[in-house]
């Protein structure tokens, strides 16, 4: 098996970061979490036991700039866990959680071990929203999954997130510079950031994040609520296949070493195989 460390950097975001370290932990071995507070004004967690888990003085107060110093120092740490003996190392936000198809009976740690990477390897992105009039609010009390069943196909989310050297991520790991990427199959990165109204809601109120910039972002991914609330689910392995070879061979004019999809919003509902995965 091989040797496997997963970092993040977090800010105000306890809710989702109590679930990351749960699945990653389960999955990887809490002694391979790395996870850094943005801002010495915070506390470290009590679930984070286990992990190594560190305050950092806060980086930047703009979201563009801060963004980038962000995964400058996050790059420099993943540089770090390769010297120290990793084979990979995976790097996320909090509410990111990288899952294998669960019709292959196989965890995180046994799949990516059996793969043969080169520099990077990216899930297919899966940007979660809440169905209004079907789904409540989302909760800690059961699985993410059994509680959320829609999600849109997204490009935005198919990340190189999982490197096997050291290299430089770009802002929001969405791609690597100087680096092309390489989809797996089986393999999804599952964003559940604006899957739920009233953490949204909460995040508009938060003066830390408008003060950074950060208002018009949230307003815009809330968009996926929406979508995933009047726009019809169409089946998830027929149009997952469909994206992920779309994503392989298609790119923008602005970025080759990104995926793109013809700007296609296709809603999937998650079949019922994955609702005690996360």
């Amino acid at each position: 098996m091989k040797n496997i460390a997963v970092l993040t950097m977090v800010r105000n975001d306890d809710f989702f970061l109590r679930k990351w370290v749960e699945y990653y932990g389960r999955e990887l071995g809490k002694e391979n979490l790395y996870i850094y507070y943005d801002g010495e004004d915070q506390t470290i967690a009590d679930f984070c036991q286990g992990t190594n888990a560190f305050l950092h003085p806060k980086i930047g107060t703009q979201v563009v700039a801060a963004e980038k110093a962000r995964l400058k120092f996050l790059s420099e740490r993943a540089a770090e866990l390769f010297a120290k003996g990793y084979d990979l190392v995976i790097g996320v936000d909090a509410d990111e959680y990288i899952v294998v198809d669960p019709k292959l009976g196989i965890g995180l740690k046994e799949y990516l071990s059996q793969q043969n990477i080169d520099v990077s390897l990216s899930p297919l992105g899966l940007d979660f929203g809440q169905k209004l009039g079907e789904e409540g609010d989302l909760s800690h009390d059961s699985t993410f999954l059994s509680q959320r069943h829609y999600a849109q196909i997204g490009t935005r989310y198919t990340k190189p997130s999982i490197i096997a050297e050291p290299c430089r991520w770009g802002s929001g790991f969405h791609r690597i510079k100087g680096h092309n990427f390489h989809i797996a199959t089986n393999l999804y990165l599952m964003h559940f950031g604006y899957s739920d109204s009233k953490i949204l809601e909460s995040r508009l109120a938060d003066a830390d994040r408008v003060a950074q910039g950060w208002e018009k972002h949230i307003y815009k991914r809330s968009r996926t609520i929406r979508l995933v609330t009047e726009q019809k689910a169409h089946d998830f392995d027929r149009w997952t296949c469909f994206a992920r070879n779309c994503q392989t061979f298609c790119r923008p004019i602005y970025a080759f070493n990104k995926p793109a999809m013809f700007e296609l919003k296709i809603v999937v509902k998650i079949p019922e195989r994955f609702a005690n995965v996360l």
